[in-house]
């Protein structure tokens, strides 16, 4: 697949508090590609006993493309830009870091072990591994204001080539604070694409810096105050993780809108969950096997 980038943008979800029931905001939209527009559903049937949210009539099954996944998932993270003082001013390195290092082997992460890829008529499925995270760098390499997919791509590259190539791998680029691609926060949230190497197609995700965008990007979508403000970043940032380890080329696991296991349930099942590093909030990924949007695995 050449360049089409895979975004993903998400709604704030409103959980009211009188009847169990779920609804979207004003920004309905995920975005597949960017030309596209896919309307996340405006009401869904939360189940207070399992705590999963569902709704039959809208939720739709992923289905298998007959691609590649990451089937022995690990990524990288290249902080371009964070090398100057103001660039983190909410700590999102931090925050974004533990996330990373807690997410492997995660009863939540547990839901991408249901889908696989078919190599010689063998399924070979995704695997949910302690330690995904591999490794993290700080690229001083100077930053435009607005730095563009292709010098998002350059600096994956910078990336791979400082960590090396690994084929189920993920390469996380994330740009510091005022330094987003233009459509930060209208259009997307972030997005995973595909980058061409020497050595072939590796996965690279687009992550700016949430916090700029407030609500718009999840800030205080489970958590009031200053506890939430990260909130986005967990939510949205495993959401496309997940969409990227079981479509990583765009012909993985796929439902007949274009959404994938993450976006198919864009912040339905908010809530915190902690991990080995500490609490996040987090969303729901969508559970072919059980038909709802889960947070405890397959």
């Amino acid at each position: 697949m050449s360049t089409r980038i895979w975004a993903a943008a998400f709604a704030l979800i409103a959980m009211a508090l009188s009847a169990c029931t779920v609804t979207t905001s004003s920004l309905p939209i995920a975005l597949r590609p960017p030309t596209e527009t896919t309307i996340r559903p405006s009401s869904a049937v939360f189940d207070s006993m399992s705590q999963e949210t569902t709704a039959p009539s809208l939720r739709e099954h992923i289905f298998y493309r007959g691609g590649f996944v990451e089937r022995v998932p690990t990524m990288y993270v290249n902080f371009w830009g964070f090398n100057l003082s103001g660039r983190d001013p909410n700590g999102e390195v931090f925050y974004l870091t533990n996330f990373l290092e807690g997410i492997g082997g995660s009863v939540w992460l547990g839901d991408v072990t249901q889908y696989y890829q078919t190599v010689n008529g063998f399924r070979q499925h995704i695997q949910n591994n302690a330690g995904e995270m591999r490794g993290a760098w700080v690229d001083t390499t100077s930053i435009p204001q607005s730095p563009s997919d292709a010098q998002i791509q350059a600096a994956a590259r910078r990336l791979i080539a400082h960590f090396g190539h690994h084929k189920d791998a993920i390469y996380i680029v994330a740009t510091p604070h005022h330094h987003n691609t233009g459509g930060f926060g209208q259009a997307f949230c972030m997005y995973h694409n595909v980058v061409e190497t020497a050595t072939g197609p590796l996965a690279y995700i687009n992550l700016p810096y949430q916090s700029d965008a407030g609500a718009n990007c999840g800030a205080n979508a489970v958590n009031p105050g200053s506890s939430g403000l990260l909130d986005g970043v967990s939510i949205i940032g495993g959401a496309v993780l997940v969409d990227a380890q079981a479509d990583p080329f765009g012909s993985g696991w796929i439902n007949p809108d274009g959404a994938e296991i993450g976006s198919d349930c864009s912040f339905l099942n908010l809530r915190d969950v902690t991990f080995s590093t500490r609490t996040f909030a987090i969303q729901g990924l969508w559970s072919n096997k059980r038909g709802v949007c889960s947070d405890s695995g397959p």
